[in-house]
């Protein structure tokens, strides 16, 4: 039996913000089902953005020529069965930090073989109004499939809740009960 092998991408800027608490609670199911996990506070990372060289499509070697800690991610994501984005919403999308690693994900596109096309992709968010289409929320998963439909990989499932203050998502145990079993379903040996 493998183990899945699973990156979790945190895009709060705040290490304990309610994605990130919600992301946590995703790794304990898939720890729960004997996934490894390997998790990146984006905000404390230097991820530069991309300055379309197209460098990526043109060399056979590393997904990007940038040296920065995005080849840290790349390296994890190369290893990785699943690949989960966590974000809180900020301004009717995802936050900057979660779009400038998604940005990077071009390295990837022109790729043979695409090998995100191998992964399986999900997503948890959380934002701070009371609706999905109101908070912008929306837009966070519309993109998300239209990054999915691109790179030709799977969607293992969308997680999200609503939560203000920092902490407020742990006062919500049946999001958290459901966010422990995304995970479990997540980490399911192959």
């Amino acid at each position: 039996m493998t183990h899945k092998k699973i990156v979790i991408l945190k895009g709060s800027p705040r290490e304990k913000g309610n994605s990130a608490i919600l992301a946590e609670r995703v790794a304990d199911g898939a720890r729960s089902a004997g996934a490894e996990i390997s998790s990146f506070y984006l905000h404390s990372m230097d991820i530069r953005p991309c300055d379309a060289c197209e460098a990526c499509h043109e060399n056979g070697g590393k997904p990007c020529i940038i040296e920065d800690d995005m080849q840290k991610i790349y390296s994890a994501i190369d290893q990785a069965d699943v690949i989960l984005i966590a974000s809180p919403i900020y301004w009717f999308w995802l936050s900057a930090q979660t779009k400038l690693c998604i940005d990077r994900f071009y390295a990837y596109a022109g790729k043979k073989p695409n090998m995100l096309a191998q992964k399986i992709f999900a997503l948890v968010f959380v934002f701070g109004d009371s609706d999905v289409y109101t908070s912008g929320g929306i837009n966070a998963i519309r993109s998300f499939e239209d990054m999915c439909r691109y790179l030709g990989a799977p969607i293992g499932g969308i997680l999200y809740g609503s939560a203000d203050e920092a902490g407020d998502i742990l006062k919500q145990e049946d999001l958290l009960n459901k966010a422990y079993q995304f995970g479990k379903k997540l980490g399911a040996s192959h």
